[in-house]
């Protein structure tokens, strides 16, 4: 009996996988396509208009080219180095390791498209909002 059951289980495991493996891959490549599309030149002009601006853009920046944070840090730096303001960066890397719209088609298959569309809408906004609390509390400790 639990040998059955556990064949059972390694079928489904591997249909799943196979059934995924074309939406990961497309993933993979649509985010290394965004991350190499986006030149520093850009950075300058797209960055600097106002606080809302910044950390709405960076936020949707972030959304689109998701990443490992290890990644969203070494481009936070550089954008930091070139200017673009920490409310900008903030949202940014918090939008890059929370919100997923290219991963949003296999999260939505694999957990429903309700609960994935919730989760990025509300991790976007909160994103935005983590931005503007992170800059001021550093603001007011100093």
């Amino acid at each position: 009996m639990p040998a059955r059951r556990l064949k059972t289980s390694l079928n489904k495991t591997t249909r799943t996988f196979v059934n995924l493996l074309p939406i990961v891959l497309g993933m993979l490549l649509l985010t290394s396509l965004a991350v190499t599309l986006f030149p520093e030149s850009l950075s300058a002009g797209l960055f600097g208009h106002s606080d809302i601006l910044d950390s709405l853009i960076g936020a949707s920046i972030g959304s689109i080219a998701a990443g490992h944070p290890l990644t969203s840090y070494v481009l936070g730096g550089e954008l930091l180095r070139s200017g673009v303001s920490l409310i900008a960066v903030t949202a940014l890397v918090v939008s890059w390791v929370s919100v997923g719209i290219v991963q949003l088609p296999a999260e939505m298959l694999m957990l429903g498209p309700r609960f994935a569309i919730y989760r990025n809408v509300i991790c976007f906004f909160s994103a935005i909002t983590i931005s503007f609390l992170c800059v001021y509390t550093l603001r007011v400790i100093g």
